[in-house]
């Protein structure tokens, strides 16, 4: 296996200065708009931090495992993720005949392209470790529906999702029959995720958008906190054709008085969250003026960091997690954090040095250049469109010294898979297109025509099943001597990699 090399820790660079320089790089921000002023929270303690379950596996017992087959065969027959009627009518009435649950707890919301789901899991690890209750909702899945509601760091259980269904399914069926059209998929999920989240009961909810913003199911809550992380072309049929206009989908999520943590942006992006902030009179802190990642170095499982956060500095955070891409959004998590509680505003000092190291220590991310095999080294990573791809092979050439590098891509059709190739030509020796099992997946020989177009013929091979598409890929790697460090890289969606995983046995 080609190990990520050890961290260097020579000639450190002085905190200051390098922030000093991220701030002067953040051009064009209205520096207006810094003040920061969080509300304070009083909040329940139940629980330790997360344990930090990775991905669950089918039900051991056949019941139980029948039962949620059940589950997901009729959430399966409503309309899917893709599908939509941007409208918050039908959850809203969901919401309201199940007593508003969204309602019963405070919750930090995340926006953005890219990101999400690895920002919501250090929020949600931090949160833990301060002693709060937390639930996670995310999407979309890696291998298991139940990891998409999580209840203190772990996916809850089947037997209590099937149960979350059943306690709500009498009202979905009143709503459906009350509107125009039924639940979506992700409506009900969202109904259900509430509803657990209201019944555990949490102290934070920590809620991932599943799509855009101001439509989106998930934004019947009041959130105190919105995170906004780096937002890219993506969905430009449903969200819009220019980051400007996806960001003014995506704003909607920032509610009256809200403090707003805003990654680093494009520029127009980044002038449209700042104009909806000041016309719900919201605070702004963002990535590179009031928060930012002062330095990082490559160590071993993972990066060291040194994070300046709303009440000060952070230093010798561990984060066992590859990428630049993952620091900053570490940074961003942290902020979140400090904001919910009130740091930087009515409460002084920073959060406790030790409880933030301990708690980003013990960060997951499945299927974010995750390592699932060795001799040779297999990456898994669920970038779908050219900034993400882009993020990942930059993480991977830092991070792993692979002498070759061989790709396994199945990806959507709906999505930019000439950019995303793009993004990987220049780390990619040869590639293995491939096609996962979903009705989105694009055809494995119309992947190998665009392919081809990047790549070349000869550094292009075509393989429709997944399992023949690993074998081949991983059959390259070999052909170097066994010590010569190739590697393989499967990516391109989150359901190749969801599926990946199963085959190469990681549970």
């Amino acid at each position: 296996m080609s190990e990520p090399r050890p961290s260097d820790r020579h000639d450190d660079p002085d905190p200051d200065e390098t922030f000093a320089e991220i701030v002067d790089e953040a051009t064009q921000r209205d520096p207006d708009l810094a003040v920061i002023e969080a509300g304070s929270r009083t909040l329940r303690t139940h629980s330790g931090p997360p344990q930090g379950q990775e991905v669950p596996t089918r039900p051991a017992d056949p019941e139980v495992d029948k039962a949620l087959r059940a589950v997901e065969q009729e959430l399966a027959g409503r309309w899917g993720e893709t599908k939509l009627e941007p409208s918050v009518a039908r959850i809203a009435a969901l919401m309201d005949v199940l007593g508003e649950p969204q309602r019963a707890y405070p919750s930090i919301h995340i926006t953005g392209t890219n990101g999400k789901t690895s920002t919501a899991r250090m929020i949600e690890a931090l949160l833990g470790a301060f002693d709060l209750r937390t639930g996670r909702y995310t999407s979309p899945h890696v291998q298991s529906i139940t990891e998409r509601i999580s209840l203190d760091g772990s996916p809850i259980d089947p037997e209590r999702f099937i149960e979350a269904y059943q306690d709500i399914k009498p009202y979905v069926e009143m709503v459906d029959a009350q509107q125009p059209y039924r639940l979506s998929f992700f409506e009900v999920l969202t109904g259900m995720a509430y509803a657990a989240f209201a019944d555990a009961p949490v102290d934070v909810a920590v809620v991932e958008v599943g799509m855009g913003g101001s439509w989106d199911a998930t934004n019947v809550i009041d959130s105190s906190v919105a995170v906004v992380t780096p937002i890219s072309l993506d969905h430009t049929d449903r969200l819009g054709a220019t980051p400007a206009e996806i960001a003014g989908e995506k704003s909607g999520i920032i509610k009256q008085g809200a403090t707003v943590v805003l990654a680093q942006q494009p520029v127009d992006a980044a002038q449209v969250m700042l104009k909806k902030a000041v016309e719900v009179d919201a605070t702004v802190a963002r990535e590179g003026m009031e928060f930012g990642v002062l330095s990082r170095e490559i160590a071993v499982g993972g990066q060291l960091l040194t994070l300046r956060g709303l009440g000060g500095e952070y230093e010798e955070v561990f984060l066992p997690l590859y990428g630049a891409h993952q620091a900053h959004n570490a940074a961003v998590a942290l902020c979140a954090v400090e904001a919910f509680f009130g740091i930087g505003a009515e409460q002084p000092g920073a959060l406790d040095i030790d409880t933030v190291r301990r708690a980003f220590a013990s960060v997951i991310s499945p299927g974010r250049l995750e390592v699932v095999r060795s001799s040779p080294t297999v990456v898994l990573d669920a970038a779908h469109n050219p900034a993400g791809a882009r993020a990942t092979a930059d993480g991977i050439s830092e991070a792993f010294g692979f002498s070759r590098l061989i790709g396994v891509v199945g990806a959507s059709g709906d999505k930019d898979v000439k950019g995303l190739l793009e993004a990987f030509e220049p780390i990619f020796a040869e590639v293995v297109v491939t096609q996962n099992s979903s009705g989105r997946a694009m055809d494995a020989d119309e992947l190998a025509a665009v392919a081809v177009e990047v790549f070349g013929h000869d550094r292009v091979q075509v393989e429709p099943r997944l399992d023949d598409a690993l074998e081949a890929a991983i059959t390259l790697a070999e052909e170097e001597d066994e010590y010569a460090g190739a590697g393989v890289l499967v990516t391109g969606s989150v359901i190749t990699v969801g599926e990946a995983r199963l085959l190469l046995g990681r549970h």
